[in-house]
């Protein structure tokens, strides 16, 4: 496993406590052994519809899945303080192979938790081609910084500034930077046990 793998190790790590193969996990979350495997090294960034998958495969939370030291009482994230690492969803891809979305977690360790929040930088693309997402629960983004093209299902809307949306995430949707520069979103995502 690559040693920043945080993410793939935890997976892993869970999934041999639960005494799954990784061909077991696969079926559970009908997901193909490749992916698991794949992520469990850290040789791909994960989408948030496969993570959803693998942690109800695995009877977690989301949150659970993304960090591992759980604790009950409040969670204070200081501005100042983005120590935790930066979860990076694939999706369209920048140049190279860096992830258009680098996720801050701003619940890491909060256990019980049904919705993630997150500030959520979100970097332009190479390409005009979308990739949806279609997960169980629904999202929020408000838009702190530059312009975003959220895309559901056939329509498109442009966000600035002080705008925010709310959708069923069952609907096929993409969040994408607009133009050229990037933009800053806070976003959480609530997900059904």
């Amino acid at each position: 496993m690559a040693p920043d793998n945080e993410l793939g190790q935890h997976i892993a790590r869970l999934r041999l406590e639960r005494k799954l193969s990784r061909e077991d996990l696969a079926k559970k979350c009908n997901c193909s052994v490749d992916i698991i495997a794949s992520l469990e090294e850290g040789k791909l960034s994960p989408s948030l519809a496969p993570l959803l998958q693998i942690a109800r495969a695995l009877g977690v939370h989301l949150g659970n899945l993304l960090d591992d030291n759980p604790r009950f009482e409040p969670v204070i994230i200081r501005k100042d303080d983005f120590s935790a690492p930066v979860v990076r969803f694939s999706g369209i891809r920048v140049a190279g192979d860096a992830s258009t979305l680098e996720f801050h977690p701003l619940a890491r360790n909060k256990a019980g938790r049904h919705m993630e929040p997150f500030l959520i930088n979100v970097h332009p693309t190479v390409s005009e081609d979308c990739m949806f997402s279609i997960h169980e629960g629904e999202e929020f983004i408000y838009v702190l910084e530059g312009r975003i093209q959220v895309s559901y299902g056939s329509d498109r809307y442009i966000l600035e500034p002080g705008d925010s949306i709310y959708y069923d995430s069952t609907t096929p949707h993409e969040v994408r930077a607009c133009g050229e520069a990037s933009a800053k979103i806070l976003a959480v995502v609530y997900t059904p046990e």
